[in-house]
């Protein structure tokens, strides 16, 4: 934790001073863009990824970049969908997967989850993830990784708040892919997802 500390102290002293004046407007404005919607793995971070200053996204990370369909119930990824289109009103709304995610491993190679009983359960929500990719033919990762960001963003579209700003033509979404050893970041065609189509 000591390296905590410095990077603080750094932040304190080299990166709060030349950007300030976004902290000071950032103490009273909250006005994001973009929802982000991405993997809990260390390894993809959507600020350095986009290059974004504070303000700009708003980020919920969950295991697998998972956002069950709606319910009645509630829960945290529902609340935080909801807050960023029908409160905060973004404009655009991603759901980026990335390379070597270990959910979407753990469902193509058919992983023994009883040692984690609320992973297994949290999996769940890719259950048509792994249709697609069955019925495509392509089991493999890569393939259950662009077929589980297709599910979510249609998964996206029973949410009553993304419903309405997609009927107003008010949010767009758009379905990513980032490859953590490359760098690069794909853009899944609208084509990948066919309940957005129209």
């Amino acid at each position: 934790m000591p390296h905590f500390a410095e990077g603080i102290a750094r932040f304190q002293r080299e990166v709060f001073p030349a950007k300030a004046g976004l902290f000071a407007r950032l103490a009273t404005v909250h006005r994001p863009g973009t929802l982000f919607i991405g993997c809990s793995d260390a390894r993809v971070v959507p600020e350095l990824i986009t290059q974004t200053d504070p303000g700009e996204l708003f980020v919920i990370r969950t295991a697998g970049n998972l956002v069950p369909a709606h319910t009645t119930g509630t829960d945290a990824v529902t609340a935080g969908v909801e807050y960023a289109v029908a409160v905060l009103g973004v404009r655009d709304v991603v759901v980026c997967g990335h390379s070597a995610c270990g959910a979407m491993t753990a469902l193509a190679e058919g992983h023994d989850l009883t040692a984690a009983p609320a992973v297994a359960a949290w999996l769940r929500h890719a259950d048509a993830s792994v249709a697609r990719a069955a019925a495509a033919g392509t089991p493999d990762v890569a393939a259950l990784v662009r077929e589980n960001v297709a599910a979510q963003l249609a998964n996206l579209t029973t949410h009553p708040s993304v419903a309405r700003a997609l009927a107003a033509g008010e949010l767009r979404l758009h379905g990513w892919v980032f490859d953590i050893a490359e760098g690069t970041v794909e853009e899944l065609p609208a084509a990948a997802a066919p309940a957005l189509a129209a």
